[in-house]
């Protein structure tokens, strides 16, 4: 059983100044998002100049703290690295009557992606929704002044708080890193784009029954998930791991593994009407920082993204846990030695293997597909530059571990490991 208390809709003790406002749908939620907006930025590549304007129109977008509007990059021509956050807001507002009405806006799923200098590696962070941080003072949407800041809240409160700003604000301060890009997404996002694409295949390891998501899977083996159901297996908690929060991350790292590899495959990424569906859903129910409106700018993110192999596509949980006292209670605690080590990996570009397992929510696929050993190059008297982009695919798994962090890649087959 989790030793996470029961999850609040509401955020006790903080004033509910930061919510963000959007005419129309909101946007899309979950661990589906890192992957999901990959999927946007290679969708935005794919369709070229087709209907871009009325992609671009639907697009809404939202000011970060310091964010200054630099000219737009032309397509193909982004160079070097970047960090960008992807959040999901737990937001009930204009997203069906099926998940009830509540005026709670958290940030339920808090996920930053780093792309090496060179391009040939990307890490994607999960931070826990219940870690309890430092959160810094955050500007006022009006721009007259700033909200406090606070020693110690659970980072989930801080779309509520101070808005997406407050929220990359927090993130950078936990990491040392600086976050140009954000986007923020929704339910209906996830429902939307899990059909557009056509279906995420995922595994589990027994019958995974959740009342409190609606997810209802019999029995162990593969389903192709798209739609509500797509959205209920990543909402679950209950089911999976041992019902804690960082049992739910490592089994949506399942789901987002898999994305991927559907994404990068060649049925996706030459498939016109998969692409303009994928790229239309996710402009309507995403927001985004004003650094990513320009679909220009979204294109070349996608050039650089495209071209990663997936053994250098890393999905790791920011490194904490349970149990604690004081105001860890019922929360999440840092381990802050290995989050140190592990960021000193990502600051350095410096790509690394994971050596402490999947985590408490998933297990390997028994049936994985066994991919052919590699082939030893013949050897060579000339240096050769380091690859990168698509050239990086031929690249071996990089040697050094970073102990205690956990994850997978999106090579690695893995199945959701049900709460029993």
């Amino acid at each position: 059983m989790s030793d996470l208390r029961p999850r609040s809709r509401s955020v006790s003790g903080i004033a509910r100044h930061g919510q963000l406002h959007a005419s129309g749908p909101v946007v899309t939620v979950l661990k589906f998002v890192a992957a999901a907006l990959a999927v946007v930025l290679v969708s935005a590549v794919s369709i070229g100049g087709i209907a871009v304007s009325q992609i671009n129109n639907n697009i809404k977008t939202v000011a970060l703290s310091g964010e200054k509007q630099g000219p737009m990059p032309d397509l193909g021509s982004f160079e070097g690295g970047f960090n960008m956050l992807i959040v999901g807001s737990d937001t009930r507002a204009n997203q069906g009557a099926q998940f009830g009405k509540d005026d709670g806006v958290l940030n339920d799923v808090t996920m930053l992606v780093h792309v090496s200098k060179d391009q040939s590696n990307a890490v994607a962070v999960s931070i826990p929704r219940d870690m309890v941080v430092p959160i810094p003072a955050c500007p006022k949407e009006n721009d007259k002044g700033n909200y406090n800041s606070m020693s110690a809240q659970p980072i989930n409160n801080t779309l509520a708080y101070g808005g997406l700003a407050c929220t990359v604000l927090t993130v950078e301060a936990l990491t040392g890193l600086k976050i140009p890009f954000a986007a923020l997404i929704t339910f209906q996002g996830v429902i939307q784009m899990s059909t557009a694409v056509g279906g995420v295949p995922v595994c589990i390891n027994g019958p995974l029954v959740d009342r409190y998501s609606g997810i209802d899977l019999p029995a162990a083996g593969t389903y192709t998930l798209a739609g509500a159901d797509a959205l209920a297996f990543l909402r679950s908690r209950h089911g999976v791991g041992d019902g804690s929060d960082l049992g739910r991350i490592s089994s949506q790292q399942v789901f987002l593994s898999s994305l991927v590899r559907t994404v990068k495959s060649n049925d996706t990424l030459t498939n016109f009407t998969k692409l303009y569906g994928i790229a239309t859903a996710a402009s309507q129910n995403m927001t985004l920082s004003n650094s990513l409106k320009d679909i220009k700018t979204m294109a070349s993110l996608a050039l650089v993204l495209k071209g990663i192999p997936l053994n250098r596509i890393t999905f790791v949980q920011y490194p904490g846990t349970t149990g604690m006292g004081g105001v860890y209670a019922g929360k999440v605690a840092p381990l802050t030695s290995i989050a140190t080590a592990l960021f000193a990996k990502i600051k350095s570009d410096e790509p690394f293997t994971l050596d402490s397992g999947t985590g408490r929510g998933s297990v390997a696929d028994p049936t994985a597909p066994v991919s052919p050993a590699p082939v030893s190059p013949a050897p060579s008297t000339s240096a050769a530059p380091a690859p990168t982009g698509s050239a990086a695919a031929a690249t071996p798994p990089p040697s050094g571990a970073v102990s205690g962090v956990l994850g997978q890649t999106a090579a690695d087959y893995t199945c959701s490991k049900v709460n029993r």
